[in-house]
């Protein structure tokens, strides 16, 4: 039966069988259709065979088409979300608006069609891939969706007919079970197949895949099917083990159980060896077991990790399994199990993960989530199976493309909050999570070395392990980190304590990684970078989830969360501390950046302060506990310290690396900050002496606290001491003054990190938004606080638009600190905490100074950084001011103040700035407790008597008598009478309480005797480790130091003294400070300035706070200075006064000095560079221009020698020759053309210049002789020759000598000297050939100007005969050789194709048209360049460094080879009026008649044949008789354009006036005769009878009619004026526009100056003929037509011609980039139909390009660089679609121009990284028009590269 249904036609069984099938009795439908599929689905053949699938389709439509099909159940469709499902690539909008997850994002179209004015939103390149939130509320807000989703367009579709689907029930189980058996055969184990077997397999089974996936676009109707399919257990069950009798089927189904045996956490093999002797039966594997695989304590390592640690017993696994042992509490122990399945859904998920998630079977099972039924089992199922897909991905060879697809899922189903509580509550999702993480981890771990390496029982990741180095754990954090970010799973988390305990044993694991020891001897061989890998680490595995735990601990409900996660901090510090055997003293030279438990406990501690009102002493451990965390936070701070004094210079760079990671503004947050308020909490509550004395004694700097000159540091070198002191006594300011966590708002947080970032640099809007540390989820993005960033920001800054200089970099948009920032906000203590590099603190104080200096707040000397007053303490951290009232403190300051004051070594101004700012902050910060300071403090008589209490203000005056110092026997000290007698009784008594007197070391060591007393009592273990600690045996190194001698120092200062005479020595006076300057003083003036502010300061503080302070002070200062009578003018204020002018006066003759250096070198820049100055045009102007009676005088600048250009040894012009196609590419209206955005758009390159030169010349070469037709025209409209210098001449033999250097220069710019480029060695521009300047004849110069009073006739006879002259051939010399080569040169610059216009490419004619086209084009080219007109007169940037003078000496040199056949002789069909010739045969084609040449080219074509120099007023006739052509031509033009009615009445008004005198020059006699003769043959004006009726709806006046003839003239006169300019050198007038004609002809002489008044000229009185002008236009006008029908009739057009052209310009692009991007970057490729990976646009021409794109190369050169080739002669501007950039191509090179869309804040986007919206700016675009216009690409962009053709 199924045999004769198989072969039957596919479409009618189909619809037979669904007949069948819709009776109420379908048995004998159904057993058909099973037997046709068994036949028909049959895995054993091949899957490729496509024959199944065809079948399927039929069956599944039911006779129907399949396309009609889909569309009626499209039709059904009810889903009300977008869904899409995106890959990798793919361009996607997120907008924080509308966001509830940070995760939603949005295709294109959803995006498009909803409104999001004025949202926060960002288009982004999918990297993982990604699905449409569009509809769903659970992860937006309604309001974002989009109209077709807002509306539900889904809810109201009629239900499904039963017979529409009834076949696709029936038919797909039958086909997935056949794709899940193609699957199950086709795998095979990895460690016995290749990747390669397992893409084989996929590869054939794409069509299945694919139509499955076709069958979920379906829609909703087809989806509920697919869902009811995939979840029923049932069927699973019926088909999954295959019928019985079906042998390929039982052995696929043992494959699949063998492959699931492996799928529990631990594989069969462990459970076997890890003793639970249980028979390992298959799915059914006992759970127990499982459970105990992994964390029984008798479970060795897995295999690989045993193997890795054979020499070690196997003890140390043990220890590390018996640690995570808390997790076999798990709830749910089935996650250790191998899996079982229930449904197709869950095996094909499994084949899914076995096969490393193939891209086509994830987007069929994400294509089904906006199905809800199908998405909650979709869920489960991928839980379920999560601790596999970990399995799977450590295994994994591509893990990265594994890791994208699965968080492509993952995210889809974790960022709804509802789904994620639900599959929480019911599968245990976060038990999975974190013990899936637990056992990723334990794959990599190693014995920690930190502190006891021998005894150490502290296992940590090992960063150099795949796993970290390519962090292949993230997709199971970054899922971790979104489930937190739910506050029902986060509560669920907090509240469970076995879970916590769980994860904070994860956290040990990374507690103390990648150690690094400090090397002492030999620099490090092998620098590892494992430290990226250590902080990645920490960041996402460890601090992110804990910002997100932070995020839902915000109120006083909290509570108990946060008392818990404290608790569990603790108490897995105490285990760390034990396991790595800490008890006091942190092992020397070891340093560890890693510290996350340390920052869980302080970030908790934090917000319980902050937020929930806790009590910060309930969370506190001990004092021992304490004073253990501390000990590594401070070790990391000193370590920083160390690295920056190059202490840790042997371990190389990474250790800088670190140091700078460390603090670096995406780390900071989680790293230092924490640090630092730990150490700020354990300060608080510590003894204070103890905590100062440890700072000192881990920066290694006690040796250094002695008042003595010498001393002995057993552990720094001399050069490290300085930066170590001035590190410690900046962490401790920083330490005191810092507030971030101490009782600062959110909002003066954001405004002091922005103020500290905007300090040290101005920013752009991007990089300040990357350089303030966000808070406190990384992935929400929104920085807390109630005032938004960009309200603060416009609060501290003012924004700089960006500025254009052409030529000048390409500025952004940046942000600059407003003045009362500098002023009132400035805190150097928050530059120094937040900089990544050093300089960035010395920009931030340079910018400070030079604001001081331009508001003349402080001018004199380097001021210091300013000192701020902090935001007062929250009330739990007050204990923090202790720490500058206390004595050790104090005893520290005194003696630096006193070696400060002695000059003494290691010294520096930042040390004595550090301890003043200390000084300070102790007066603004007073312990609350003390009593009324002026009683005399009575404190326990301790035995450091240094000072009487521990307040710093009753400190300052007190008075220290003697010191007892110990100093080496050679020390200065020694030398001095041992004892100094005491002289009174009381100080006897004194000196034999300072002989008591301890000085600082042994204080220190004092203080930790006191503590070493308190751990002792503690601890017993504790008593083996106490070291001896008094100075004398401490700090002494072993070996040949001299002995130590103990000295008794009188020193009598008290450090208010101390502090009046550094003031003195600052400012260089003897008695700086009166004893009544503290009344004198005004307040205000102290917050800016140096030193002796501070110091003034300091001291005005303490005389306000303390009367007793105030006397001493006038006590000191009397003595110093004896009381003078206050005079007005005392001597030493003359002599100050003096001094200060004395400075002022060299001050200003250094000012002049700079001045006149800086003019100095812009006046040699003006020379040598393009700078717009006219000044420069004279001294530069070469030669010509210059009327000398010597010859003219060139400079070498490479050999430095003046001289003239000889034969024998001639100078050159360094010139720059490029093809270019600028004036081609200009069109007739002044109107830029748009490029286009819709497909209705087009851009028609007809009406181009070049387009329309191209299509006369091939007009006229087919009617016309081609010699001839090859001199009635010009080329080089596209791919002409520009040459352009910049003004330098050199010999050529020293150029050649030049060049060879250069190409012995191994370091090769961005040219290549093989093409004969390089930079002028002079003003450095690019330049590749030099033109010979001609020898200067200084004796014909004059005659050669001279005016005359020829008649005109005389003067065209003259003209005759010098064209009849032969050219000779130069002499063979140096420069004819040189005039030669650059003759190659210039023909070497362009392509070929825009050289070869004749018949037969190469000839002589050839090769004259080209080179008089070079001329042409020079000389359009500069007047493009001054605007389109002459009317700016003489100075303009272009023309300035002209070169076209030398450049038409070399071309007439080698025009003068070829003569023109005086037969065909134009000039004298110009100016004679000759006899009929008949001898023209026939079958030769006719020259091209006189009225369809081109004026300006046969101006160029005599001025370069005839003998040079050429005399001006054979010039002057040249011009004259070309003109009257010119004006016959405008004439026979203009007639063309008038209607037949129009002409007759012109004819016959005109011919009236032809008897008049004037006759020849009067425009309407001229006009009738011209009509009257054309119009003898019918053709001329027939041909063009139909086209005036559109050209003139307007009525001819005569008004007009003059109009428009001087606008037919215009071009010919300018481009005259201009040759006369470069050849005479005479100078340009300007003139206003509406006086051009008149003023260019007055200049060539056209016009006699009589004429040239107020009243309107006519163009037709500049004619001056010869000979009769009624004739010769006869003559012409015969020429036309005279012509055979034929030609004339095509050949007509020529007449209507219009010589004027707008100026270039590039296309017009809209101001949207959004516009543009949306439709070009999905746009096809038109040679390859294929979207290309990089799309480009050429801004010229607008074609659509593939940058790079194989598809469409043509002989190995890629599209870009053919286009550019093709389109602009070899130079192309391409917008890069994807990046938003702008590239250039010129020639072989080519660079980045940078982008002419910026965004809001004036920011290119490259790369389109950040996605916002971008807008076209206007100025960046016109500099680019004009370096294209200007040609100056190559003088201005500096980074140039080789394209290869890559392009």
């Amino acid at each position: 039966m199924a045999a004769s249904l198989v072969r039957r036609d596919k479409k009618s069984t189909a619809a037979h069988l669904k007949a069948d099938l819709n009776w109420t009795d379908n048995s004998s439908g159904v057993r058909q259709l099973q037997e046709l599929l068994d036949s028909v689905l049959n895995p054993e053949k091949p899957a490729a065979d496509t024959e199944a699938l065809d079948w399927c389709k039929c069956l599944i439509a039911g006779g129907e088409g399949f396309e009609e099909f889909c569309k009626t159940v499209r039709s059904y469709d009810n889903a009300t979300l977008c869904g899409l499902v995106w890959t990798a690539n793919f361009v996607a909008y997120r907008c924080r608006t509308c966001g509830i997850s940070p995760c939603m994002s949005l295709c294109a179209e959803c995006f498009n069609n909803g409104d999001h004015t004025g949202h926060d939103f960002n288009m982004f390149r999918s990297q993982a891939g990604g699905a449409c939130d569009c509809g769903d509320s659970n992860v937006m807000r309604e309001t974002g969706f989009c109209n077709r989703h807002r509306l539900r367009t889904g809810e109201n579709v009629p239900s499904v007919p039963k017979d529409l689907l009834l076949m696709s029930e029936m038919v797909l189980p039958r086909f997935i079970i056949c794709v899940i058996q193609y699957l199950r055969d086709g795998y095979t184990e990895p460690d016995t197949s290749t990747e390669r077997d397992l893409q084989k397999v996929l590869q054939q089974l794409e069509p299945q895949i694919s139509f499955l996936e076709e069958l979920t676009k379906m829609g909703g109707a087809m989806r509920t099917v697919l869902t009811k399919i995939l979840t029923n257990q049932q069927i699973f069950k019926d088909l999954s083990m295959g019928q019985e009798e079906n042998v390929y089927a039982k052995k696929n189904y043992e494959k699949y159980l063998s492959a699931l045996k492996n799928s529990g956490l631990v594989s069969v093999e462990e459970k076997a060896q890890s003793g639970a002797a249980e028979p390992t039966r298959g799915a059914e594997a006992g759970a127990g077991a499982g459970a105990l695989g992994l964390l029984g304590a008798e479970a060795p390592a897995s295999p690989d990790e045993s193997n890795k640690e054979e020499d070690q017993d196997g003890g140390q696994s043990v220890g590390q399994r018996k640690r995570v042992k808390l997790s076999s509490t798990a709830k749910d122990p089935s996650i250790m199990d191998s899996l079982k399945h229930k449904c197709f859904l869950e095996e094909l998920l499994f084949w899914t993960i076995k096969y490393e998630f193939p891209q086509k079977m994830v987007t069929f099972l994400l294509n089904m989530l906006p199905d809800q039924d199908y998405k909650i089992t979709f869920t489960k199922t991928f839980v379920q199976h999560y601790a596999f897909i970990m399995k799977t991905l450590m295994k994994s060879q591509e893990s990265d493309t594994m890791s994208n697809r699965i968080v492509h899922i993952s995210v889809q189903l974790f960022s709804n909050e509802e789904l994620a509580r639900h599959v929480t509550e019911e599968c245990q999702l976060l038990d999975i999570m974190v013990t899936v993480l637990l056992y990723m981890m334990e794959s990599c771990l190693i014995k920690s070395e930190l502190q006891d390496e021998e005894n150490s029982r502290h296992v940590v990741v090992n960063c150099s392990e795949p796993l970290l180095k390519n962090n292949t754990y993230w997709p199971l954090v970054s899922d971790f980190i979104n489930i937190l970010s739910h506050q029902s799973v986060a509560k669920k988390f907090l509240e469970d304590h076995s879970l916590l305990m769980l994860w904070m044993s994860f956290v040990s694991f990374f507690q103390g990684m990648n150690l690094n020891k400090r090397e002492l001897s030999e620099h490090v061989e092998f620098e590892s970078q494992t430290y990226y890998a250590a902080f990645a680490a920490e960041l996402e595995a460890c601090a992110q989830p804990m910002w997100g735990l932070l995020t839902h601990c915000k109120v006083k409900e909290t509570q108990e969360y946060t008392k818990t996660v404290v608790r569990y901090c603790l108490e897995t510090l105490q285990i760390w501390f034990d396991a790595i055997g800490f008890v006091d003293e942190p092992a020397p030279n070891q340093v560890t950046f890693h510290l996350p438990l340390h920052r869980y406990y302080a970030m908790f501690l934090s917000k319980a302060v902050k937020c929930q009102g806790l009590d910060l002493d309930s969370l506190l451990p001990h004092q021992e506990m304490l004073m253990k965390i501390m000990v590594h936070p401070l070790q990391i701070q000193a370590s920083l310290s160390e690295i920056h004094s190059n202490m840790w210079v042997r371990n190389g760079l990474q250790i800088k690396g670190q140091a700078m990671t460390y603090v670096q503004s995406h780390f900071c947050n989680s790293m230092i900050d924490p640090d630092i308020f730990l150490l700020q909490v354990c300060a608080s509550r510590l003894d204070p002496d103890y905590f100062i004395s440890s700072v000192f004694e881990r920066f290694k700097v006690v040796d250094l606290l002695t008042m003595a000159s010498v001393h002995q540091n057993a552990v720094l070198d001399g050069e490290q001491e300085r930066p170590m002191l001035e590190g410690a006594l900046t962490f401790l300011v920083i330490l005191s003054s810092l507030r971030i966590h101490l009782g600062m708002a959110d909002d003066e947080i954001l405004r002091a990190e922005m103020v500290s970032q905007l300090c040290m640099n101005d920013r752009t809007h991007s990089s300040l938004l990357d350089l303030i540390p966000e808070n406190p989820n990384p992935k929400s993005g929104i920085v807390p606080g109630s005032c938004s960033f960009e309200e603060m920001l416009s609060a501290v800054a003012d924004f700089k638009a960006p500025v254009f200089e052409p030529g000048g970099s390409m500025q952004q948009g940046m942000y600059t600190p407003k003045e009362e920032v500098w002023e009132k906000e400035f805190d150097p203590i928050m530059v120094v905490l937040r900089t990544v590099y050093r300089r960035d603190v010395q920009s931030a104080m340079d910018r400070y100074s030079a604001f001081l200096k331009q508001s003349g707040m402080h001018t004199t000397g380097n001021p210091w950084p300013p000192y701020k007053e902090r935001t007062p303490l929250h009330p739990c951290y007050k204990g923090l001011d202790r720490l500058l009232h206390c004595k050790t403190l104090h005893i520290v300051i005194f003696t630096l103040l006193y070696k400060i004051w002695l000059d003494h070594s290691n010294m520096s101004e930042h040390v004595l700035c550090m301890v003043l700012y200390l000084i300070e902050l102790g007066l603004d910060n007073q312990v609350q407790e003390d009593k009324e300071d002026e009683e005399p403090c009575i404190e326990e008589h301790c035995h450091d008597s240094w000072f009487p209490g521990t307040n710093l203000l009753s400190n300052l005056h007190h008075v220290i008598n003697y010191v007892r110092v110990r100093v080496p026997e050679t020390a200065p000290e020694v030398k001095r009478e041992k004892d100094p007698p005491p002289s009174t009784s009381a100080e006897a008594a004194n000196f034999g309480q300072n002989v008591r007197e301890a000085q600082v070391f042994s204080l220190v060591a004092e203080r930790r005797r006191k503590f070493q007393e308190i751990i002792n009592r503690s601890s017993t273990e504790a008593s083996q480790v106490v070291r001896p600690k008094s100075s004398s045996t401490r700090w002494v190194p072993p070996g040949t130091p001299p002995q130590l001698v103990t000295e008794i120092l009188e020193i009598r200062e008290s450090m208010l003294s101390l502090l009046i005479k550094l003031h003195q020595k600052l400012s260089a006076k003897q008695n700086s400070l009166s004893a009544t300057w503290l009344e004198d003083m005004e307040t205000n003036s102290h917050a800016h300035g140096d030193g002796i502010t501070a110091i003034e300061r300091i001291l005005t503080k303490a005389a306000t706070r303390s009367r007793q302070s105030k006397r001493s002070i006038q006590e000191i200062c009397g003595k110093v200075s004896p009381p003078v009578a206050p005079k007005k003018n005392s001597p030493t204020d003359k002599k100050t006064m003096d001094k200060d002018e004395r400075r002022q006066r060299a001050r200003e003759r250094q000012q002049k000095l700079l001045a006149e250096f800086a003019s100095r070198q812009k006046s040699f820049m003006e020379t040598a560079m393009d700078v717009e100055s006219p000044d420069a045009e004279a001294a530069m102007d070469l030669g010509a221009s210059v009327v000398m009676e010597s010859e003219v005088l060139y400079d070498c600048v490479i050999c430095g020698q003046s001289g003239p250009s000889t034969e024998d040894r001639p100078t050159g012009l360094v010139v720059l020759l490029q093809a270019s196609s600028v004036l081609g590419h200009r069109c007739k209206s002044d109107e830029t053309k748009k490029l286009p955005t819709t497909d209705d758009e087009h851009i028609y390159p007809a009406d181009t210049c070049g387009a329309a030169h191209d299509v006369r010349l091939a007009l006229m070469q087919r009617f016309f002789k081609d010699s001839s037709c090859l001199q009635s025209v010009s080329i080089g409209w596209e791919g002409g020759v520009y040459v352009q210098t910049c003004g330098h001449t050199l010999h050529i033999d020293c150029h050649k000598s030049y060049m060879v250097s250069l190409r012995n220069d191994q370091v090769l710019q961005g040219f290549s000297v093989d093409k004969g480029e390089f930079t002028c060695p002079l003003c450095r521009q690019f330049a590749n050939s030099v033109l010979p300047c001609r020898p200067g004849r200084s004796t014909e110069v004059v005659s050669w100007h001279m005016p005359t009073n020829k008649k005109t006739a005389v003067l065209v006879k003259e003209v005759e005969d010098l064209q009849e002259q032969l050219g000779l051939f130069p002499t063979e010399s140096n420069l004819s050789k040189e005039m030669e080569s650059v003759i190659k040169d210039i023909k070497n610059t362009t392509q070929r194709k825009y050289m070869d216009y004749g018949k037969n490419p190469g000839s002589p004619d050839n090769d004259f048209l080209f080179m008089y086209s070079v001329a042409r084009t020079n000389l359009e080219l500069e007047l493009v360049h001054r605007g389109g007109n002459l009317c700016s007169g003489g100075a303009s940037a272009a023309a300035k460094r002209s070169c076209l003078n030398q450049l038409f000496h070399v071309l007439a040199m080698h025009m003068r080879l070829y003569s023109i056949d005086s037969a065909y002789n134009p000039w004298t069909r110009l100016t004679q009026v000759a006899q009929r010739r008949d001898d023209c045969l026939d079958d030769e084609r006719p020259e091209v008649p006189m009225l369809f040449r081109d004026c300006p080219s046969l101006l160029i074509i005599f001025v370069l044949t005839m003998p040079q120099p050429l005399r001006k007023e054979h010039f002057i006739c040249l011009v004259r008789m070309l003109y009257n052509l010119q004006y016959t031509q405008a004439l026979a033009s203009l007639s063309a354009k008038f209607s037949p009615e129009e002409r007759q009445a012109w004819s016959t008004s005109g011919a009236l006036k032809k008897n008049a005198f004037d006759a020849e020059k009067s425009y309407d006699a001229l006009l009738s005769h011209v009509i009257g003769e054309l119009s003898k043959v019918k053709t001329v004006y027939d041909v063009n009878a139909e086209v005036p009726s559109m050209l003139s709806s307007s009525v001819w006046s005569p008004h007009s009619i003059e109009y428009s003839l001087q606008q037919f003239c215009l071009p010919y006169l300018r481009l005259s004026c201009l040759l006369q300019h470069h050849l005479y050198g005479d100078k340009l007038s300007g003139c206003p526009e509406v006086e051009e004609f008149s003023g260019l002809a007055g200049c060539l002489g056209l016009l006699a100056p009589a004429l040239q008044p107020s009243n309107p000229i006519y163009s037709a009185s500049c004619l001056d003929w010869t000979v009769n002008a009624f004739d010769l236009m006869t003559q012409w006008c015969s020429e036309v037509t005279g012509l055979s029908d034929t030609q004339a009739k095509k050949s007509i057009t020529l007449l209507v011609q219009d010589p004027q052209w707008a100026s270039p310009h590039l296309l017009h692009l809209p101001d949207h980039y959004n516009i543009l991007f949306q439709y070009y970057h999905k746009k096809a490729c038109t040679a390859c139909k294929k979207v290309p990976k990089d799309p480009a646009l050429c801004l010229v021409c607008g074609t659509f390009v593939c940058l790079k794109g194989l598809c469409c190369k043509q002989q190995g050169i890629c599209e870009c660089v053919l286009h550019s080739q093709h389109c602009g002669a070899a130079t192309g501007i391409f917008l890069l679609i994807n990046a938003s950039v702008i590239i250039i191509i010129r020639g072989h090179r080519f660079c980045l121009w940078g982008s002419v869309y910026l965004d809001a804040h004036g920011e290119e986007d490259r790369d389109l990284r950040r996605g916002k919206p971008l807008f076209l700016c206007v100025e960046r675009y016109r500099v680019l028009q004009q370096q294209w216009v200007s040609h100056t690409f190559d003088h201005i962009n500096k980074r140039w590269g080789p394209h290869y053709n890559g392009l």
